[in-house]
């Protein structure tokens, strides 16, 4: 059974592993380790990893990493509805979150989970240049 639990320190280099499989602008080991000693933000685990920032009653996650042998096994969805527990339970009131046009599987993904789309942020990504 996979469980969803908060980041930890020991975790950093595995999850910045992951990410630099994943995409072409990667968290660094050093970005995770920072980044876990702030208030504001919200790091989730699984097999995978999940990163939310939140600020005052909007939350942003930031990525959604999980990989290729483990998609389709739920755990994007279990990640996020632990996002959306943890934003809850810290009076966020809205979660946002871009995501690159092209990827069909994660938009999939954000709408099975009730996100819906407010626009395109024409080339938001870089490494390729592509909207979100």
């Amino acid at each position: 059974m996979i469980t969803v639990r908060a980041m930890q320190v020991k975790d950093a280099e595995q999850v910045s592993e992951l990410e630099r499989m994943i995409f072409s602008q990667p968290w660094s080991y050093q970005g995770f380790v920072d980044s876990l000693s702030l208030p504001n933000t919200v790091f989730l685990v699984a097999e995978e990893n999940i990163v939310m920032y939140l600020s005052i009653d909007e939350g942003e996650i930031t990525n959604v990493a999980v990989s290729p042998e483990m998609r389709c096994h739920g755990i994007g969805g279990m990640l996020l509805a632990e996002a959306k527990k943890e934003a809850e339970s810290r009076s966020v009131g809205r979660i946002v979150l871009e995501v690159r046009c092209s990827n069909d599987s994660a938009i999939r993904l954000y709408e099975r989970n009730g996100f819906v789309n407010h626009g395109v942020r024409k080339g938001f990504y870089e490494l390729p240049k592509e909207d979100a």
